[in-house]
């Protein structure tokens, strides 16, 4: 498998008329099936027909070290191969790799024009990325008006990244007037799909009474949850909880959270 990868990606750049025209989506599913050889086959394809993610997910294979061994600079190469053919996907990978400086020089303004190009371009992660850009003011003047619209944008898309960051600028008031009870809203959704973040937002405000009536059994309930999706500092809140539980109480937090079912982020609405 390891030297038909090289091969294919040595001829990811040829154009080749009679070749197969499957397209990206066809590599992802046999990527999911366990076929990377057959994955890169047709992301090559993919590239060669037009489509400027193949050159991308290859990318990916090589960042992740899938069939092959780990090799960021490569990654980094195809991901301007297919920066250079405007992928918004790649786009938004290289301009975080400019912002971070990974293997490239750090350069916060061109990390600023791929990422918010590739917003413009409508990718909700760029969405999310580009607001997330003004929101921290480092590589651009610090702007919340255009954070927020970025994220509202990505949220539109389901982002639970941008939904956990509208709930947090609705708490705090950042860029928006501070409305607790809207912050909740943001955190339900992304606590609905099984987010650790929105869990533990939720959590929180169930313990305090914040943007929702105070209820410990549910507080535990999502806190619970939270820590068991990684959340470090869930754990701490659910035994706080717990420690002012009754017996009877913890039981039914226990329950709530044993019969949780998480939801697809499309499906939670507001």
């Amino acid at each position: 498998m390891t030297a038909f990868f090289y091969a294919s990606l040595s001829l990811l750049l040829l154009v080749s008329a009679t070749t197969a025209r499957a397209g990206v989506a066809e590599g992802i599913k046999t990527l999911e099936g366990g076929d990377i050889a057959g994955a890169v086959k047709e992301f090559q394809e993919a590239y060669e027909a037009g489509d400027a993610d193949g050159a991308f997910y290859i990318g990916r294979l090589f960042e992740m070290g899938l069939g092959t061994d780990k090799d960021m600079r490569r990654a980094a190469e195809l991901y301007a191969a297919a920066v250079s053919k405007k992928s918004a996907k790649a786009e938004n990978r290289l301009g975080l790799m400019y912002l971070k400086g990974e293997l490239v020089i750090q350069d916060y303004a061109r990390a600023t024009e791929l990422i918010c190009a590739a917003a413009a371009a409508g990718d909700p992660n760029s969405q999310f990325n580009c607001g997330l850009i003004y929101s921290e003011g480092k590589a651009v003047g610090q702007d919340w008006a255009k954070a927020i619209d970025y994220w509202q944008k990505a949220a539109a898309q389901h982002s639970v990244a941008a939904l956990n960051y509208l709930g947090l600028a609705h708490r705090e008031g950042n860029g928006v007037d501070a409305d607790r009870n809207r912050a909740v809203s943001y955190f339900r959704r992304t606590a609905a799909a099984g987010n650790p973040m929105g869990l533990y937002e939720l959590a929180r405000a169930y313990s305090e009474g914040v943007g929702v009536d105070a209820d410990p059994i549910m507080a535990h309930a999502y806190a619970n949850l939270a820590a068991a999706r990684g959340h470090v500092e869930a754990a701490s809140l659910r035994d706080e909880l717990g420690a002012r539980l009754r017996p009877e109480e913890l039981k039914k937090a226990h329950a709530t959270a044993r019969d949780w079912k998480a939801l697809p982020i499309d499906q939670t609405g507001e």
